[in-house]
């Protein structure tokens, strides 16, 4: 049953975290706020888990066990949200951790603002003021808003992109959104961990990326979106499957021009007919690269000279910069030229 009095609730997924399933649940009982419910969702796992979780619970009423048959982190999320009744919701990884005053500074930004959403951490601050996709780690949300997108969940079946998924589609529906540089969070290095670059797995990330644009054709539909948000969605398409697939991932050849075709052809389906000029002009001048590129082959023979000519601009730039007398403005200009250079 819910409870209206619970400031927030913080949920975490787990499957075979006996290593380090503790040390989240400390970093969640050592926060400044201690008005809170933690549910941890045990996704089936085989090893110590659940006797580490459950000894917690029976230490800290604050703390709930669910245990469920194994069915993917995103089922184990949407679990815990139905069941959750804090004013405010959060996700946590279960081998990640949390700075004592993350929950604080957050809900502080959220209380003032009013926002929907608050963006958490320092490394998410340059998607601002429009962000396209978050990891969970960097989204803390108003739970009476997702309960008035109660459709929005984490897609099941899907994981890379799980998260960015969710948060793009609640980030369609609002532009009351709020940032929060001051919040600190701890992730776990290790083998096995699903963070991207570790990540190898390419054809494992194609055969998700047709579940992507799926899902989103759903949503989009459903909410007669495409019109209205043709740019929000455009600006998914160069964040997620561009800059941190094709770009980043060792991908052969065969497998880099099925991720442009498919990113092409979502893209002249569902975005180019709604994008007005002036806003495609606002995508990165790579992207637009990519887009209008033939093949795979083709994008690829004319992004190294970019590339290069791009960053010699840079160069010059900022050497031109020491002429400027104010070191406050060639320092705000050199951070801005820095955030521009391609890698």
């Amino acid at each position: 049953m819910e409870r209206n009095d619970i400031l927030i609730s913080i949920i975490i997924p787990v499957y075979n975290r006996e290593a380090f399933i503790g040390q989240a649940i400390e970093s969640v009982l050592g926060q400044s706020v201690v008005d809170f419910e933690l549910w941890v969702v045990d996704d089936g796992s085989k090893d110590r888990t659940s006797d580490i979780v459950q000894g917690y619970a029976q230490r800290d009423a604050r703390v709930n066990y669910v245990y469920q048959e194994n069915a993917g982190v995103s089922v184990a999320r949407n679990v815990g949200l139905s069941r959750s009744g804090g004013k405010y919701v959060y996700f946590l990884d279960s081998d990640d951790a949390l700075d004592f005053e993350f929950l604080r500074t957050s809900i502080d930004v959220i209380e003032r603002s009013a926002a929907d959403v608050v963006v958490v951490g320092q490394p998410y601050q340059d998607r601002l003021p429009h962000p396209t996709a978050l990891p969970t780690c960097g989204q803390l949300w108003r739970h009476a808003f997702l309960k008035q997108n109660s459709t929005v969940r984490f897609p099941v079946g899907v994981q890379p992109g799980e998260d960015g998924l969710f948060s793009h589609c609640l980030l369609a529906m609002t532009d009351r959104i709020a940032a929060n540089p001051a919040g600190i969070y701890y992730y776990g290095r290790h083998e096995g961990q699903n963070h991207l670059l570790i990540n190898r797995d390419c054809e494992s990330v194609l055969q998700q990326m047709d579940k992507w644009f799926t899902y989103l054709d759903d949503f989009y539909s459903r909410e007669s979106l495409f019109e209205r948000r043709a740019l929000h969605l455009a600006k998914f398409l160069e964040h997620e499957p561009f800059e941190l697939r094709y770009l980043l991932m060792p991908f052969n050849a065969e497998q880099k021009e099925r991720v442009f075709q498919s990113v092409q052809d979502f893209y002249k389906r569902r975005v180019a007919p709604y994008l007005p000029k002036e806003e495609f002009d606002s995508l990165s001048g790579r992207f637009q690269l990519f887009l209008e590129a033939s093949s795979a082959e083709d994008f690829d023979e004319q992004y190294e000279p970019y590339k290069n000519r791009i960053n010699n601009s840079i160069k010059w730039k900022l050497k031109l910069l020491k002429l400027l007398p104010i070191s406050s403005w060639r320092r705000k200009i050199r951070q801005q030229l820095w955030k521009k250079e391609i890698k």
